[in-house]
């Protein structure tokens, strides 16, 4: 059987989801163009460069090593976003937002053992 490269993997995939954003764009009757100069796309065009480069090495740690692994440590994105949002953007620091990170952190740890 033909072994399908992790980059084509990500093509594959992400065509689906390009396809389908844009029908559901065209049933809703919205417009791109209006929004290419908008003052926010290039903050957008930085996250998809940030998301293909997370996609293509998550598909990458898929192909060489086991799920059970992988996944966990993928799921990191969740930690790492909340204190981003906490350091970069201010956002209130509570109780609860510690304590979920805290226990992300430790069901990653656990999910990966």
């Amino acid at each position: 059987m033909l072994e399908l490269p992790s980059t084509l993997a990500v093509f594959l995939s992400n065509s689906v989801m390009f396809v389908t954003v844009g029908l559901v764009i065209r049933y809703r009757g919205l417009s791109v163009r209006p929004y290419l100069w908008h003052p926010r796309t290039p903050y957008i065009l930085a996250m998809g460069v940030l998301l293909t480069i997370g996609l293509l090495t998550y598909y990458r740690a898929l192909a060489l090593g086991p799920v059970s692994i992988v996944v966990p440590i993928y799921g990191l994105f969740i930690v790492v976003s909340s204190l981003v949002g906490i350091v970069a953007f201010d956002e209130a620091v509570t109780a609860r937002k510690i304590a979920a990170i805290a226990l992300s952190v430790l069901a990653i740890a656990l999910m990966s053992m």
